[in-house]
C-alpha cells in the first residue's frame, strides 16, 4: 500500500500551458482522501506551486508538503514552513553563475529561498514563466554581489539548443566538478544544485520523518532531474511523454502523456491496489 506520492509537475502533472486537467485533479483527491500524502516534488520554488495546491485543497494544509528546487528545500503547507533547506556557498554559486554567463545567448536564474532573479531573460523563457504564474526580478546588470547575504538554492541557465545545454553541463563539471548536481529538466534547463541535493534524496527524507517505508513511496516524472525520484521510490512511474532514459528505468510506463498520465498511475497503483 503506497502511503506517499512524489509528482514531478511541469511535463508529468501538467500540461504544456501549466494546468492540470480534471482527471489528475480527481485522482490525486481521491488518493489523499484515503490518507495518502500528495507530495509536489518540483525544481521550482515552492511559491509558484500555491495555485496547484488550492485546486488540489492541500494550500495552507498541515502535515502536507511540496518538495521544490530539486531537493533544496521542503516545506510544509501549512504557514509555508521549511522543514528542509539545502543551500549553496557563496563562492560556490558565483562560481556557476559566472560559468553559465559565458554563454551569451543563454538566460540564468537565481533562485533564493523566497525569490527568483533572471538575468538576460529570453522570450521563450519569459512565456514559460507566464503560463507558470512565476513572479521574478530581472536582472539587469553582470553583478552577484548582491546575494552576498542571502542564501542561494539553486542557478539554472535556460537555452531552446540541446546542443548549447550540453555544453553549459559540460562546462559546470569541468569548473566545479563533483561540488555540485548538474542535471536538464523540461527540454530547456540545465539546473544546478550544491552536491548531494536531489529529488530522490529529499523524498526519502520526507518520508522517514513521516515514517514511511521507501517500499510505500510511489515517484512519478518525466525528465533528467526526476531520475533519482524514481529510482529512490519503491515505485517509479514515468508519463508516457518523457524522455527515453526515464522510460528505461521506470517501473511502470503510462499509456497517457501529462494529460492524464498521473491520474492512470493512481487509479492502477494506489486506488485499485493492482
Amino acid at each position: 500500500m503506497y502511503k506517499l506520492i512524489a509528482s514531478d509537475l511541469d511535463e508529468t502533472l501538467l500540461k504544456a500551458d501549466g494546468s492540470i486537467s480534471a482527471e489528475n485533479i480527481a485522482a490525486i483527491k481521491a488518493a489523499v482522501a484515503q490518507g495518502v500524502k500528495f507530495v509536489p516534488t518540483t525544481g521550482r520554488n515552492f511559491q509558484t506551486v500555491q495555485r496547484l495546491l488550492h485546486k488540489l485543497d492541500l494550500k495552507q494544509q498541515p502535515n502536507e508538503y511540496v518538495i521544490s528546487f530539486n531537493g533544496g528545500a521542503t516545506v510544509e503547507n501549512a504557514g509555508n514552513r521549511v522543514i528542509f533547506s539545502h543551500g549553496m556557498a557563496f563562492q560556490q554559486a558565483q562560481q556557476v553563475f559566472n560559468t553559465l554567463a559565458q554563454f551569451e545567448t543563454a538566460d540564468i536564474h537565481v533562485y533564493t529561498l523566497d525569490d527568483i532573479y533572471i538575468y538576460r531573460i529570453l522570450d521563450d523563457d519569459r512565456e514559460y514563466m507566464r503560463t507558470r504564474h512565476v513572479s521574478y526580478h530581472e536582472m539587469t546588470e553582470l553583478d552577484f554581489s548582491i546575494f552576498a547575504d542571502q542564501t542561494i538554492i539553486k542557478i539554472i541557465a535556460m537555452h531552446p539548443d540541446r546542443a548549447v545545454q550540453v555544453q553549459m553541463h559540460d562546462a559546470l563539471i569541468h569548473a566545479l566538478g563533483t561540488t555540485i548536481n548538474c542535471t536538464y529538466s523540461s527540454g530547456l534547463y540545465v539546473e544546478v544544485n550544491q552536491a548531494g541535493v536531489d529529488k530522490g534524496r529529499a523524498v526519502l527524507a520526507l518520508a522517514t520523518r513521516l515514517g514511511i517505508k521507501r517500499a510505500e513511496v510511489l515517484a512519478l516524472g518525466d525528465n533528467f532531474n526526476d531520475l533519482t525520484m524514481l529510482t529512490a521510490a519503491g515505485t517509479g512511474v514515468a508519463v508516457a511523454n518523457g524522455i527515453p532514459e526515464i522510460k528505461a528505468i521506470a517501473d511502470y510506463v503510462t499509456t497517457a502523456d501529462y494529460s492524464t498520465g498521473v491520474a492512470e498511475a493512481i487509479n492502477k497503483l494506489v486506488l485499485t491496489g493492482h
